[in-house]
């Protein structure tokens, strides 16, 4: 939790962004596991009650009525059975006091509160939920059945948030640069157990564990796998392979805050030399990137340059073919890339998607293609701004039914080399994933120490360890 202060300045912004109405901001509950009283722990709390709110208790709404200027924390204390099975928890009063809330009632109000504002013909805000039980609420309070949530959530409310989380303040950035300091240790973890012989999941399981040992706990579902053409593999009980590559994506949560990085690695230790290729690749195009981002950069123009680089250098191996620019226009690229080259980072892991990718990273200037395969994918494409925090995650990935697919239909075929492709269709997929925070002059990657990836330090690495 930050400063009282932080919560109030906070809330004061949005209610200048949204202008007039009511704002109604969900916490979350306990998300039962397969009963109950089993419920998956630690609870995870909504970002944008975090962000407004700062606590991490069950069972919070929080009510902004801007017209009257008025704040409210709703919620019911907790009883003595509570307690037993729990610990104490302070009361909702404390809780409010603790982020400059003056005023709180029991959870009931909300529905009368509610009732007053639209007979004053107040707007209600609320943001598109994304748990069922926040959808039964809203359903409750509203009327508005859980299909027409998302549509009938707050455009206003939406952007304010979108422009506030978008800019991360300096403490924001001090979060993540911890979070991404314990990224560090739990891809570097992983580079030192791999081997022969091992299991994608002993694997997966050690990177968890530096994450809950280490912080609140994993950022996202770890993904270790040798398919590193899948983009999100989950940790099997396959046997690591010697001649293979091993993809692992994954980070933390710390003090709200995520990380999410990316490395492939040979299993053996040392790369082949056609391993390499594709590799140096993949670093070319990351690297890039720290080159040319910057605040007024339109992140979309970022992506198709590496776009286009790739291709280049696919071509010089014989696996693509014919003019770049138009192999890029007609997305032949995808077939090795299907996805964009990041997106935004901060509470969430992708950062307030759930508020619909096009707010977050998009504006009337970068709407992404959502027609074309892999265009559609992408997920950040607007203009780079000073305190942005993306993800640089370029990939070139085999994925065999994709290869048979566009072989079948002649998909992009002047520019595509399906006979050279067929010899890749056992090699999985390369990944190289850091987290970027937009300067004022450019670009840093985020964290104080850089996980291995360029090949030499990382097959050094792998050997010593």
């Amino acid at each position: 939790m930050f400063s009282k202060n932080t919560y109030i300045r906070r809330r004061a912004m949005l209610k200048e962004l949204v202008g007039k109405g009511l704002v109604v901001l969900f916490g979350n509950n306990d998300s039962p596991a397969n009963y109950p009283a089993n419920a998956y722990a630690p609870m995870r709390q909504d970002s944008s009650f975090l962000y407004y709110f700062g606590q991490h208790r069950d069972g919070l709404v929080g009510v902004i009525d801007i017209d009257n200027n008025a704040e409210m924390l709703l919620g019911d204390d907790i009883d003595i059975e509570d307690i037993v099975w729990m610990g104490f928890v302070p009361s909702v009063a404390d809780l409010a006091a603790e982020v400059g809330i003056e005023k709180t009632a029991p959870m009931a109000e909300l529905k009368k509160l509610v009732e007053t504002a639209k007979k004053k013909g107040q707007e209600i805000h609320f943001l598109p939920p994304y748990r069922h039980d926040t959808k039964i609420h809203i359903m409750n309070l509203l009327n508005i059945h859980p299909d027409k949530q998302k549509e009938a959530a707050s455009l206003v409310l939406i952007k304010a948030v979108v422009k506030m989380r978008s800019t991360k303040e300096a403490q924001e950035i001090e979060a993540i640069e911890k979070a991404c300091d314990i990224g560090y240790e739990m891809h570097t973890t992983a580079q030192r157990l791999i081997r022969p012989g091992v299991t994608e999941r002993f694997i997966g399981g050690q990177v968890d564990g530096i994450a809950r040992s280490k912080a609140q706990g994993v950022s996202f579902a770890t993904i270790f796998s040798q398919h590193g053409e899948i983009m999100h593999g989950n940790p099997s009980d396959a046997l690591l392979e010697a001649g293979r590559l091993a993809l692992c994506d994954a980070g933390c949560e710390l003090e709200d805050y995520c990380s999410d990085n990316t490395r492939t690695m040979p299993v053996s230790g040392k790369f082949t030399q056609k391993q390499l290729e594709i590799y140096s690749i993949v670093e070319q195009c990351h690297d890039y990137v720290l080159e040319v981002a910057k605040p007024g950069v339109k992140y979309a123009d970022v992506h198709f340059a590496v776009c286009r680089m790739m291709t280049e250098r696919l071509k010089e191996l014989g696996l693509m073919k014919g003019n770049t620019e138009e192999a890029v226009k007609a997305g032949a690229h995808a077939m090795f890339l299907p996805h964009g080259l990041g997106h935004m980072m901060g509470m969430d892991v992708h950062d307030m998607e759930g508020l619909g990718q096009i707010y977050v990273g998009f504006d009337e200037e970068t709407r992404p293609n959502l027609e074309q395969f892999g265009t559609n994918c992408l997920r950040m494409g607007r203009r780079l701004e000073e305190g942005f925090v993306v993800t640089d995650e370029p990939g070139i990935y085999f994925i065999p039914h994709l290869i048979d697919l566009w072989r079948k239909e002649g998909h992009c075929k002047e520019f595509l080399n399906f006979d050279k492709l067929e010899t890749y269709k056992d090699f999985g997929g390369i990944r190289i994933e850091d987290d970027l925070l937009i300067t004022k002059d450019g670009c840093r990657f985020m964290g104080t120490k850089r996980i291995p990836y360029h090949p030499a330090e990382l097959e050094q690495f792998m050997n010593e360890h």
